[in-house]
């Protein structure tokens, strides 16, 4: 039998080396790109601040990380004395125990609620069109799509803050689609049936893994309602026939697509700020 003999000259190869130092590579790309958004965003959120929002004014105040820095931001202007008799609503449980923290004073939202200017984060937002889709993070429990996408449509101007990767000609993704709990099955059947092939609906569980009947705890919102997430396994060619659409089928009540409203979009990339500025066209009924 031969021998095999180990030269102290020869290395011994390993190849998890290469897998590990794939990964690690991989994971500071990502951690690099976290933190680079992250750069992007607190400078996104201090441009909606100093820009848009002046002294007196009443403002919605959004979800998610860059609405975070901004209200952030706006509680150290009130501090500083910068800015003065600001009002906030909030858009969430979150984003109303974000600016208590910062010393933002806070009124309930109201339909009735004059709201001078709003700034919110989009899950993704339609190039040109600026169409956005919102609600697909995690809730953190109070939470009302509702209440923000009433926010944002009242809103007398509007900023949505998105980083370069959200904002696209493509949109791909899931819809939050807000339905009654009590026939949410049958709603769920008509979707499906609306978009077979091109999506599949599965009920949003509260705790646990999600799948279609939403696990043994379906998140049910303040309203009473559950959310079925309308995920495209190809790009959403039309997002505002995708609204339309959903519009029409009895049991929906809302759902995550804004569109057909003045807005402008604040976009942070490492090379800066982008801001496109949109007005819907007019009709015979409006916009």
């Amino acid at each position: 039998m031969a021998s095999i003999v180990l030269s102290s000259s020869m290395p011994l190869q390993k190849p998890w080396r290469k897998v590990f130092t794939w990964e690690r590579s991989k994971n500071f790309r990502m951690l690099r790109a976290s933190l680079a958004d992250g750069d992007a965003l607190l400078k996104a959120a201090k441009y909606t601040v100093d820009t848009y929002i002046r002294s007196g004014m009443v403002v919605g105040l959004g979800s998610g990380h860059a609405s975070c820095l901004a209200i952030e931001y706006l509680g150290r202007q009130l501090k500083e004395g910068t800015l003065k008799d600001i009002v906030g609503i909030p858009m969430s449980n979150f984003s109303g125990s974000e600016a208590v923290k910062a010393g933002i004073p806070l009124d309930e939202y109201q339909e009735s609620s004059q709201i001078d200017f709003a700034f919110n984060d989009a899950d993704t937002m339609e190039e040109g069109t600026l169409i956005a889709i919102i609600g697909r993070r995690k809730w953190q429990g109070g939470e009302s799509i509702i209440q923000e996408k009433s926010i944002v449509e009242e809103a007398g101007k509007l900023a949505f803050i998105v980083t370069e990767r959200q904002y696209g000609r493509l949109l791909d993704g899931s819809v939050p689609v807000l339905v009654h709990a009590y026939n949410w099955m049958h709603t769920a059947e008509e979707i499906d049936d609306l978009f077979l092939g091109d999506a599949e609906v599965w009920r949003r569980p509260a705790l646990g893994h999600s799948g279609p009947l939403g696990g043994d705890f379906p998140l049910v919102t303040r309203d009473g309602h559950n959310i079925l997430d309308l995920i495209f396994t190809s790009p959403i060619l039309n997002p505002a026939e995708v609204a339309e659409s959903l519009d029409k089928i009895v049991g929906v009540v809302d759902h995550g697509i804004v569109s057909g409203i003045s807005c402008t979009a604040i976009i942070a990339s490492e090379y800066g700020l982008r801001i496109v500025e949109n007005v819907p066209k007019k009709t015979s009924k409006g916009l």
